[in-house]
């Protein structure tokens, strides 16, 4: 049986507990002690702590490579990550996030934001923030994307989303294709699942432009923005085609929804 809590044997609820709450680092332990206890439910606590203990220790190897990348393509200096989210949004701006991390700590489960739920988002969000060493930000409204177009509005959002941290750094990371908005960028093809401080831009830039989006749905009611984020979803394509479009529309991105764009 179980080892016991003082002087008694622990109950398989306490045992179950002890295998939930503890982290990584004790899991082992708290697997070793309990794997030899009979009882059903204790057999299936530990089945399901071996699988968390793999889970975890298979994405903390996942995080320390992303780390080891951003060091191997930024150096040993100040390493910024640029990001964006909202390229491909018919509604709202275009939000860039540049953000420097640390190596240590490492923020364990960062990644492509796209590969978070936003519950999780959030989370990192807030750990990004207490540990970063620097985070800039930068919008692009629709007027200006409509008037200028999305690569000269991503250029201009990178640049400034850089400066915006207020540091100068000794490299920069993009995800994608060159976009020459700093003379020392370095880009990577999908580096948002692949490097650290990208992926913490990515979460940045999403987190931040989403709450922006549920602010606009209470000010542009009927465009299900909270939900879609701006994106072409059913239900917004739907309110565009019966209310016309409002300030923050993209208007060069709808024209395949209005015959004839109307403002709200």
């Amino acid at each position: 049986m179980g080892e016991g809590f003082g002087s008694r044997a622990a109950s398989a609820r306490e045992v179950i507990a002890v295998l939930a709450q503890s982290s990584l680092e004790e899991l082992p332990s708290a697997i070793s002690r309990y794997s030899d206890d009979p009882r059903k439910q204790v057999r299936q606590a530990v089945t399901s702590a071996t699988h968390r203990l793999e889970r975890e220790t298979a994405d903390h190897e996942r995080v320390r490579g992303m780390y080891e990348l951003q060091r191997e393509l930024g150096g040993e200096g100040l390493v910024i990550g640029v990001d964006e989210v909202g390229r491909g949004a018919v509604a709202g701006p275009l939000t860039v996030a540049a953000v420097a991390l640390p190596m240590s700590p490492m923020i364990w489960g960062v990644n492509d934001s796209k590969q978070l739920t936003p519950h999780k988002r959030e989370i990192l969000s807030e750990q990004i923030r207490h540990v970063a060493l620097c985070i800039g930000i930068c919008h692009v409204e629709p007027a200006t994307i409509d008037a200028v177009g999305m690569s000269a509005s991503l250029r201009y959002a990178m640049s400034h989303a850089i400066a915006d941290a207020g540091i100068e750094p000794d490299a920069v990371l993009i995800d994608g294709n060159p976009v020459h908005a700093h003379p020392k960028e370095r880009t990577l093809v999908k580096g948002d699942a692949r490097i650290a401080c990208i992926a913490a831009a990515s979460i940045v830039a999403k987190v931040t432009r989403d709450a922006m989006m549920v602010e606009y749905d209470a000010l542009y009611p009927g465009y299900h923005l909270a939900e879609s984020k701006g994106y072409a979803s059913a239900d917004h394509i739907a309110a565009i085609r019966e209310h016309g479009l409002t300030d923050i529309h993209r208007a060069s991105f709808c024209g395949n929804f209005l015959d004839e764009p109307r403002l709200f």
